[in-house]
């Protein structure tokens, strides 16, 4: 059974940093694409990152603010976002998919996420 489990989700400034990590179990994704979906609420959930070998993927309103890196000896991928907006204000979720996309109902693993609250 395919597992995605998120940590380090919290309360921080505008601002300020957080680190989000995802541990997998169940399979190995090596080859895949695994990164990030937010969703804040009462809007669609959103793509955030996505990284695959070195090749890593952004939306525009996080493009140098926000990193996903990967281990995947380890089977972890993490979020560090820096310069956190009230607008980053979300839950997050780990994703792993086959595919680049931005589409969430193309991405093949979900985690349940974890929450993200940037106050002024």
């Amino acid at each position: 059974q395919v597992q995605l489990v998120e940590s380090g989700g919290g309360l921080v400034q505008a601002g300020g940093s957080l680190r989000l990590s995802c541990a997998a179990s169940g399979r190995t994704f090596g080859g895949w694409f695994m990164g990030w979906f937010r969703q804040a609420p009462g809007l669609e959930r959103q793509f955030v990152g996505a990284i695959r070998g070195s090749n890593s993927y952004y939306a525009e309103s996080v493009k140098g603010r926000f990193t996903v890196s990967r281990d995947d000896a380890k089977n972890t991928v993490d979020l560090q976002m820096n310069s956190l907006k009230l607008e980053d204000t979300a839950a997050y979720y780990c994703a792993a998919h086959r595919q680049l996309t931005a589409t969430p109902s193309a991405v093949d693993y979900w985690g349940l996420g974890t929450q993200v609250t940037v106050s002024s």
